[in-house]
């Protein structure tokens, strides 16, 4: 008797034995083994979102089998205390392994925020405020200048300050690397006057191939003694960065005697008037050699530029010209429009 309940209660133990490997095996393959997905999915996971809220989630969208095996899994795999909050995108098929391993890494579905050459400090922190997927606040704007115009890569929640933090060491290690880079003539003492020069080339133009001769223009004036006379500077000294003028600058504006008129102070502004990019630092810190002294735009996006006074006298006429007609064109233009609306 005693031996027959011996093999019976051994019999139990071995199928329980098979039954428990059983579960494990199929556990592990529905851990390991491809997923269920059959398109790709984006989901975003919220800041100090739990493993167990997303397990559900996952198992709602079809990405998981099971949400149990997925948070048994995640423990013994020592993966359950590591997600981190940011927007995903899954792949067809993955494993619950493979969703595991990336909510451990953080989110993989990257945004761009872009800061466009010559914005103001101003215009970057209030764009940034604005941004509907970053969070929270900017403690103050930046120094003139400090921010690096570029793209930069963010995840959905992450904080404004952090971006901007970002900006100041790209500008810090692009200002280092053009001060390095600076020809051993050049009349700037330091890397912030640098700054302000290619702060002052990157508002003068747009044109790429323009920037080194623009910078030359410039510094042949330092050299010589002259006044910069950049529009630019002036219109900083009204707005501060913070607004467009929206109109052409007044006689009275360009005659007042205020630290960013470069019509009537000697040498440089006392700040840089926006956030130069890497080319309008490397055109400062490496100008183009010419004998230029002046130039004034052409018409077509670019500049003209002139040797002596009298050159430079005659590409402003022409410049001034070419806006009275383009003027008279666009007015013209307009009463016909207006003619053949009243004919309808």
């Amino acid at each position: 008797m005693m031996r027959h309940v011996a093999a019976n209660v051994l019999t139990l133990l071995v199928l329980g034995m098979v039954l428990v490997f059983g579960i494990v095996t199929w556990g592990q393959s529905q851990f390991r083994g491809p997923g269920p997905l059959e398109a790709p999915l984006r989901i975003e996971v919220a800041r100090g979102e739990g493993l167990a809220s997303v397990a559900d989630r996952l198992q709602e969208a079809g990405a998981i089998s099971n949400a149990s095996v997925f948070r048994i899994g995640a423990r013994y795999a020592g993966l359950d205390s590591g997600v981190r909050y940011g927007e995903y995108e899954f792949p067809p098929g993955i494993s619950m392994q493979g969703i595991l391993d990336q909510l451990n890494a953080g989110g993989n579905v990257l945004r761009q925020v872009v800061i466009p050459e010559g914005w103001t400090s101003w215009q970057v922190v209030e764009a940034l405020r604005a941004h509907p997927d970053l969070s929270g606040e900017i403690a103050e704007v930046p120094p003139e200048g400090s921010l690096a115009p570029a793209g930069y890569d963010y995840q959905r929640g992450d904080p404004r300050q952090a971006i901007l933090d970002r900006m100041r060491t790209e500008q810090d290690k692009a200002l280092a690397e053009a001060w390095a880079a600076r020809d051993p003539d050049l009349p700037i003492r330091t890397p912030e006057e640098l700054l302000v020069l290619a702060s002052i080339v990157e508002k003068e133009t747009g044109v790429t191939e323009e920037r080194g001769r623009v910078a030359g223009v410039f510094v042949n004036r330092l050299k010589r003694g002259m006044r910069l006379q950049t529009d630019p500077t002036v219109i900083y000294g009204i707005t501060k960065g913070r607004e467009t003028l929206g109109r052409g600058l007044r006689a009275s504006e360009l005659a007042a005697s205020t630290p960013f008129n470069t019509y009537v102070i000697g040498g440089l502004p006392p700040t840089p008037i926006a956030n130069p990019g890497r080319a309008s630092l490397m055109a400062a810190a490496r100008p183009e050699q010419t004998d230029f002294l002046y130039f004034v735009a052409d018409g077509s996006g670019g500049h003209v530029f002139a040797r002596t006074l009298e050159e430079h006298n005659a590409n402003v006429n022409a410049w001034r010209r070419l806006e009275a007609q383009r003027a008279l064109e666009a007015e013209q233009a307009g009463e016909s429009e207006q003619e053949g609306q009243e004919g309808q």
